[in-house]
């Protein structure tokens, strides 16, 4: 005997978006920054690249904007799946991506709102505490979920030093705010120990990550797959610590003789180990680079659903390349300013590139978008079990052999025949869930679906 039909909720194109976002959307803004940033940094400067740098400047500030309304419409439509991807040990690590993506929006504001006057001084230097502030509340917790699980060394990747990066680039936030603070200003002071402080933090335990990195990569070899793109995330931490000892040091030369700290001294000798230190650096970034290039190809798999793991060829390399500018400028070598340009277009290449790629992958439904089963598990969908006696309603994933579904916040209904304790037909499952071609049971804690 013939059970009535059964609804299986089916969900629609945006709520499919909306549960299939992640934190890897953050790392496209940060790519976005990263040409602005670069291209703010040219020896020769024309006012057309002003107004491309804006552009890019007020894309990179969509993208923010575009991935926390997703994200924050997951945490209300989708909890489970937004607290899932926190508490993943892969995807996990680009939680604090937020606080970064927000760094580069805070360096363009400083770059193109201050000198027109949008943006006061006094607004930047509150921002700068809002940064600080954000950069511990999502950095601890995530290393304590990290440091409370065992790792493979065979499975590391300079990836995971994602979750110390927003202390580290605390320091390259400070030059930036440094420079629309007047020297004679006491926050002065404050903004230039605290970049020294977090750049500190941030720095020695980014390398002890990429201690870990040369260790994997000897027992290993070198990084394949999708993780071949983490290899460029270890020109982050040596790249932007030089780059802040850079310019942290040439503000200190004029802050601390201002104020009579330390000595009379004490401005210049920050300045001239800085630039010590940033050359030694500097030339560990690059040796990472080359590390990272050399092999890329040949490892890489030419995936498109694996596209976001690319954008790591972006923003790490943003230190080094800016650093190497600077270095120029202190040591009047033209060539650096050649070797800078050439690093820029390339940059502004693979951003085009890149962009691409990850648009053609998002219209075929390649990244951010989650299966039917999927969402419907995510869903507090209520089943009517009741039968002839009434409503039973659950709310649970459990479907039964017969009753009704109601519609949930983005889901339509289909239905498929059932037979009271089994179900016949073509049913399938997606991550983890029952089904296959053929007669099941139906009494089961997963809900059979047609795929």
């Amino acid at each position: 005997m013939s059970a009535p039909p059964y609804p299986v909720p089916r969900a629609n194109c945006i709520a499919r978006r909306i549960h299939g976002w992640s934190w890897q959307a953050f790392p496209i803004g940060m790519g976005t920054g990263a040409v602005f940033l670069t291209l703010a940094g040219l020896h020769d400067h024309p006012s057309w690249v002003t107004h491309l740098e804006i552009f890019f400047y007020f894309l990179n500030m969509a993208l923010f904007l575009l991935n926390v309304i997703t994200m924050a419409l997951q945490f209300f439509m989708y909890g489970q799946q937004f607290k899932r991807l926190i508490l993943d040990p892969t995807k996990g690590i680009f939680v604090p991506l937020v606080a970064l993506s927000f760094a580069t929006i805070l360096i363009g504001t400083i770059n193109y709102g201050v000198p027109n006057k949008h943006i006061r001084p006094n607004t930047i230097y509150a921002l700068f505490w809002v940064y600080v502030v954000l950069s511990l509340m999502i950095c601890t917790p995530m290393l304590m979920l990290w440091f409370n699980r065992p790792h493979d060394i065979k499975e590391f990747t300079p990836a995971y030093a994602f979750l110390i990066f927003p202390m580290m680039l605390v320091g390259v936030v400070a030059l930036n705010v440094l420079k629309v603070l007047a020297r004679n200003d006491p926050r002065a002071v404050g903004v230039l120990l605290v970049g020294y402080f977090f750049q500190g933090i941030g720095s020695f335990i980014t390398f002890f990550y990429l201690n870990l990195y040369v260790l994997r990569v000897m027992t290993t070899g070198f990084l394949e797959g999708h993780q071949a793109n983490g290899a460029f995330v270890a020109c982050g931490p040596p790249g932007f610590t030089a780059l802040a000892l850079i310019k942290l040091g040439d503000a200190a030369r004029e802050i601390l003789p201002e104020f009579g700290l330390v000595s009379s001294l004490a401005g210049e000798i920050w300045w001239s180990v800085s630039i010590l230190g940033a050359i030694l650096l500097f030339g560990l970034s690059v040796f990472f680079f080359v590390f990272a290039v050399l092999p890329y190809w040949f490892k890489l798999h030419k995936h498109l659903e694996q596209i976001l793991g690319c954008w790591a060829l972006t923003f790490p390399n943003v230190g080094w390349i800016t650093t190497m500018k600077l270095l120029g400028d202190v040591f009047q070598i033209r060539i650096l300013w050649t070797l800078h340009l050439i690093m820029t277009i390339l940059m502004c290449t693979a951003w085009a590139i890149l962009m691409s790629l990850t648009i053609i992958a998002f219209w075929r439904g390649k990244i951010f978008m989650s299966h039917d089963p999927d969402v419907a598990r995510d869903c507090h969908v209520e089943i009517d079990t009741g039968g002839p006696f009434g409503a039973n309603r659950q709310s649970s994933s459990t479907f039964h052999s017969h009753g009704q579904c109601a519609t949930a916040t983005g889901m339509t209904l289909d239905t498929v025949d059932l037979e009271k304790g089994h179900c016949h037909g073509d049913v399938g499952s997606v991550d983890g869930y029952y089904a296959s071609q053929g007669r099941h049971d139906i009494d089961r804690p997963v809900p059979a679906v047609r795929t």
